[in-house]
C-alpha cells in the first residue's frame, strides 16, 4: 500500500516548518561568523603571529642548519671526541666559501660569536685561507689546522655542534641565568656572570611597589569620586584622565625638569626648610616610582571606580544603624563589595608596569632598568633576536599567571555571592 507525497514527513507543514527553522539557524550563524571575523582576522595578524613568532624565537637555531646544511648535519652525528672526520672538514670548506652569498657568513658568524667571540675573525681568517674554488686538496683537516690552528682543537667544534641543531633551550637558560654544560646538565652560571635573575626581581619589585602606591593612592580617590555629586564628579574624573591626552614621552621629560637638582621639586623643599641641599630625586628608583605612578593611576582609579558606583550607601547606613562603628561599617561592608575592581586594577596596574621601558630607561639609573630594557638591548643594538625572545617569552609566562590568578580569584569572588 503506498502513500502519497503529501503524507511525508518533509511534505508536512511540520516538516517545512522544521528545514526553515534549519535555514534560518545556519544564516543566522553565518551571520555571527561573519561579524566575527575581522575581528578574529585582527587578533590572529596582531597578536597570535607576533606573539608565536617571538616564542619561536626563543628557541630557533636555524642559522647554521640554514646556511651550512651539511656540515650542521655532519656535526649532529659527530660523537664529540677528537676531530671530526675528513668530510666533514671538506663540507665546512665547501659551504664556508658558499656562505659569502646572501649574507650567510654575517649570520652563522654573529650566531658563533655567541658561543665564543673568537669565532667570527676565525672564520674570516679561513675564509681568506682557502684554496681556490676547483684546486684540488688531498687533506682538509691539516689544510684547515694549516690556516689557524683552532680547528685542531676539539672546543672549536664542539662550539660550532651547539649551533648545529634547528633548536635550542641556549636562549631560554641563558635569560634564567642558567646554562648546559658540557655533560649535558643544565646548571647555574658562575656567580659574576649572573644578570638576569636580579633583573626579573628587580621588575618584580619595581612593579608591585608601582601597583601598591597607586592602589594607596587610587583607592580614596576612587571613592571620593563615587561619593561626589554628580557634577563635582565629572569634573574631578576629567582631571584623572587628563594624563591620557598627554604623549608619555612628555610627561617622563617634565618629571626629570621637576625632579632635578634644581627643578621645582628641591627648590620648594627648600624654600620651606625641608632640606638644605638639593636631593637626588632623578636618574634613580625614586623618580621611577614618581613617574610611574604618575602614568598609571588612572588605570587604577578606573575600575575602582566602575565597581564603587554600583555599590549602594545604604549598606553602610545600615551596619551603622544597627550599632557598627562607621569605619567598621566601611571595612567590613564596603570594602569586600569593592575586591572586583581593586583585583582588575591591581593586575592592570601590574602587568602594564612589568613591560615598561622608556620610562625607567629615562629616568631611572643603571640600577632600575626593568626586563624591557634588555629586550630592547638586545633587539636593537646586539640583534640577539633569541635572547629578546627568551626574555620576552618569560615575561609573557609571568603576565599569564598574573592572569590566571586573577581568574581565580574573580570566579571565587562570583561563587561567594551565589
Amino acid at each position: 500500500m503506498t502513500t502519497s507525497a503529501a503524507s511525508t514527513p518533509e511534505a508536512s507543514p511540520a516538516g517545512n516548518l522544521r528545514a526553515q527553522l534549519r535555514r534560518a539557524e545556519r544564516v543566522r550563524k553565518l551571520r555571527a561568523v561573519a561579524l566575527v571575523a575581522p575581528l578574529a582576522l585582527f587578533l590572529v595578524v596582531v597578536f597570535v603571529v607576533p606573539i608565536g613568532s617571538m616564542l619561536w624565537r626563543s628557541v630557533d637555531n636555524s642559522e647554521l642548519a640554514t646556511v651550512m646544511p651539511q656540515t650542521a648535519a655532519a656535526l649532529q652525528q659527530w660523537d664529540g671526541t677528537g676531530l671530526p672526520d675528513e668530510a666533514t672538514m671538506a663540507a665546512l670548506a665547501a659551504e664556508l666559501r658558499d656562505s659569502r652569498q646572501g649574507g650567510g657568513l654575517g649570520r652563522i658568524g654573529r650566531r658563533l660569536n655567541y658561543e665564543d667571540t673568537g669565532y667570527r675573525g676565525l672564520l674570516m681568517r679561513t675564509l681568506r685561507g682557502l684554496p681556490a674554488a676547483g684546486e684540488s686538496v688531498d687533506d682538509w683537516t691539516a689544510t684547515l689546522i694549516e690556516i689557524d690552528s683552532a680547528w685542531g682543537e676539539t672546543v672549536t667544534w664542539l662550539g660550532i655542534q651547539r649551533a648545529a641543531p634547528p633548536a635550542t633551550d641556549r636562549y631560554v637558560l641563558a635569560s634564567l641565568d642558567l646554562e648546559r654544560g658540557a655533560d649535558g646538565e643544565v646548571k647555574r652560571v658562575d656567580r659574576q656572570d649572573r644578570l638576569y635573575q636580579a633583573v626579573f626581581q628587580r621588575t618584580m619589585v619595581i612593579a608591585g611597589g608601582v601597583t601598591l602606591i597607586c592602589l594607596a593612592l587610587g583607592f580614596p580617590l576612587a571613592y571620593l569620586l563615587a561619593t561626589l555629586p554628580a557634577k563635582t564628579s565629572n569634573l574631578l574624573m576629567i582631571l584623572v584622565l587628563l594624563p591620557f591626552w598627554t604623549s608619555l614621552l612628555v610627561r617622563t621629560a617634565a618629571w626629570i625638569i621637576l625632579l632635578q637638582s634644581n627643578g621645582l621639586a628641591n627648590q620648594s623643599m627648600m624654600a620651606l626648610g625641608l632640606i638644605e641641599s638639593p636631593m637626588q630625586l632623578v636618574f634613580n628608583r625614586i623618580g621611577v616610582f614618581f613617574a610611574m605612578v604618575h602614568i598609571l593611576l588612572p588605570f587604577m582609579v578606573l575600575p575602582l571606580y566602575s565597581v564603587m558606583k554600583g555599590i549602594s550607601p545604604s549598606y553602610q547606613r545600615a551596619a551603622v544603624s544597627l550599632g557598627a562603628h562607621p569605619f567598621a561599617a566601611f571595612w567590613q561592608v564596603y570594602v569586600p563589595q569593592t575586591v572586583s575592581g581593586v583585583a582588575a586594577g591591581t593586575i592592570l596596574v601590574f602587568i602594564m608596569a612589568l613591560g615598561y621601558y622608556i620610562t625607567p630607561a629615562l629616568v631611572g639609573g643603571p640600577a632600575d632598568q626593568m626586563v624591557s630594557y634588555y629586550v630592547a638591548y638586545y633587539t636593537n643594538t646586539t640583534n640577539n633576536w633569541g635572547m629578546a625572545a627568551a626574555l620576552g617569552s618569560i615575561l609573557l609566562v609571568v603576565t599569564l599567571l598574573l592572569y590566571l590568578v586573577y581568574h581565580r580569584l574573580v570566579n571565587r569572588r562570583q561563587l561567594i555571592r551565589r
